[in-house]
C-alpha cells in the first residue's frame, strides 16, 4: 500500500513539472554494448565501462559478449543490425569493416560528435586514417591495433653473427646460412600462412605493399598493379624453391606457424601479435627469451610494410542514445584506455606513443619493438564487399603457392574478379 501511494505521489508529480525524483535518475542512460569474444578481453572492456560510469554517474553500460571469431560475431551483427535492432548501441567490429557496415548503413557517422575526420584521426597509427574514414566520414574509432610481425631467433642470429635481413632476399641467405650450420633437417628457414584463410590475403599483400604500391585508392576503388602483384607472389615461390620456406606452405595456418616456431623449428615466422605470449608464456615453449621482433623484410629496392589488424568502435545508426554512446567512444580511443589495455592485456596500442610509455614498456618490453613494425601498417583492401574480397584473394593465393595456378595467373583472376566489386 505505501508503494502505491508513493508511486501515485511521484506520477502525480511529474503530471505537474513538480518530480520529486532526483535529477541524476531522470538523466539516468542506459548504454548497451556488443564487445566481441574473448579474445576482445571483455573482463578489461567492463573495467574500463565500470571507469567511466563512476566519472559519469547518469550512465551505466551493459555489456554483451558472443562469437569465437571476427566471422561469427559479424553474422550476429548483421543480423541484429539488419533488423534495424536499438538494442545495442555500440560495438566492436574488425578493421577490415567499417566500409562495409558504413555502405550497409549500420553505423552513425561520427563527425558530428568528435569533428572534422582527419583532425580527430590525426593522434592514431597512420593506418585509421584510411581504415576507419569512408567518404569523408568517421565510420570508426580504433580500440586497439593488432599486426603481422616478423618474430625471428634471436638466439640463432647472434650465434651465427647474422644481422636482422631487410629484404627478402638477405632473409634467404641468413635463413640458408644458419640452417646449413646447425645441420638440423627440421629446422626452417621461414614460416608463413599459405592455407586459404585470412591472413594468406596478407600474405598476397605483404610483398605487394613494400614495393610501394597501393590495392585500392581512398574511395576503395581497386588500383592493382598486376606486374608488381606478380612478383610478390614469385618472391614467395623463390623462397620455397630455396628450401627456405617449407613445400607445403599451402597448407599452413596460424597456428601450424605458431606452434612450429614454439617447438624451436623456425628461425623466421610471420604471424599476428598474440603469438608473442604463445612464445613467452607456454609451458611448451622451446624459444622463451630467444625471440626477437623486427620490421618485415621487403622486395629489393622497396620499404618494408605490414598487414594491420585489430578492433574499432562503432555507433549503431538505431542506437537511441547516439550522443552519450559517441561520448563513450571518445574514452575507449582515448590514450588512457589505449594505456590500460596494452598494460593490463598485451593489447596493442593505437598511438605510437603509447609503445614507448614507460609502464606499458615495464609491463610488456617486447612492445617498444613493436612500435616499429606497425608505423609501417596498412589496411586490407577497403570494401562495402570485403567477404568477397577476401575470398578471391585468400583463395587465389593458395592456389598459386600449390602451384596450380601460376603467379600471372592467380593476379589474372583476381583482378578479373575484383573488378566487379570494387568499382
Amino acid at each position: 500500500m505505501r508503494n502505491r501511494m508513493s508511486l501515485a505521489l511521484a506520477t502525480a508529480a511529474l503530471a505537474l513539472g513538480l518530480s520529486c525524483v532526483p535529477l541524476e535518475a531522470l538523466a539516468q542512460t542506459k548504454l548497451r554494448v556488443f564487445s566481441g569474444g574473448q579474445q576482445q578481453r571483455p573482463d578489461l572492456m567492463k573495467r574500463l565501462f565500470d571507469d567511466y560510469s563512476k566519472r559519469n554517474p547518469g550512465v551505466t553500460v551493459e555489456i554483451e559478449t558472443g562469437g569465437a571469431t571476427s566471422e561469427l560475431q559479424r553474422q550476429y551483427l548483421s543480423t541484429i543490425l539488419n533488423a534495424k535492432d536499438p538494442a545495442i548501441d555500440l560495438y566492436l567490429i574488425d578493421i577490415v569493416n567499417p566500409a562495409q557496415y558504413f555502405g550497409a548503413g549500420w553505423l552513425e557517422p561520427l563527425n558530428a560528435y568528435l569533428g572534422d575526420a582527419a583532425a580527430a584521426m590525426k593522434p592514431y597509427l597512420p593506418v585509421y586514417a584510411t581504415s576507419n574514414v569512408v567518404d569523408g566520414k568517421i565510420a570508426a574509432m580504433p580500440a586497439f591495433a593488432d599486426a603481422m610481425f616478423m618474430y625471428y631467433r634471436r638466439d640463432l642470429l647472434d650465434k651465427h653473427k647474422v644481422a636482422e635481413p631487410k629484404t627478402w632476399d638477405e632473409l634467404a641467405a641468413a635463413a640458408k646460412k644458419i640452417m646449413a650450420a646447425e645441420g638440423n633437417a627440421n629446422l626452417q628457414g621461414l614460416s608463413i600462412q599459405g592455407a586459404p584463410i585470412e591472413g594468406a590475403v596478407c600474405t598476397f599483400l605483404l610483398p605487394y605493399w613494400s614495393q610501394g604500391k597501393d590495392f585500392n585508392d581512398a574511395a576503395g576503388r581497386m588500383t592493382l598493379d598486376k606486374g608488381s602483384a606478380a612478383t610478390g607472389l614469385k618472391q614467395w615461390l623463390s623462397l620455397v624453391d630455396a628450401g627456405v620456406v617449407k613445400k607445403n606452405v599451402a597448407e599452413v595456418k596460424t597456428g601450424d606457424t605458431v606452434n612450429e616456431f614454439k617447438a624451436g623449428q623456425v628461425i623466421f615466422a610471420i604471424n599476428w601479435g598474440f603469438a608473442f605470449d604463445r612464445f613467452k608464456d607456454d609451458a611448451d615453449s622451446q624459444v622463451k627469451g630467444r625471440v626477437g621482433v623486427m620490421p618485415l623484410p621487403a622486395v629489393a629496392g622497396g620499404k618494408s610494410a605490414t598487414c594491420i589488424g585489430g578492433w574499432q568502435w562503432a555507433v549503431s545508426a538505431f542506437s537511441k542514445h547516439k550522443v552519450e554512446a559517441a561520448k563513450l567512444v571518445r574514452f575507449m580511443t582515448s590514450p588512457e584506455a589505449s594505456r590500460f589495455l596494452a598494460a593490463e592485456g598485451s593489447l596493442l596500442p593505437t598511438y605510437q606513443g603509447v609503445y614507448t610509455d614507460a609502464e606499458v614498456v615495464k609491463a610488456v618490453p617486447w612492445f617498444k619493438d613493436a612500435a616499429n613494425v606497425v608505423i609501417a601498417g596498412k589496411s586490407r583492401p577497403m570494401s562495402r564487399e570485403y567477404g568477397q574480397v577476401s575470398d578471391i584473394i585468400r583463395t587465389t593465393t593458395s592456389a598459386v603457392l600449390a602451384r596450380t595456378k601460376s603467379p600471372e595467373e592467380g593476379v589474372g583472376e583476381i583482378e578479373s574478379r575484383l573488378r566487379r566489386v570494387m568499382r
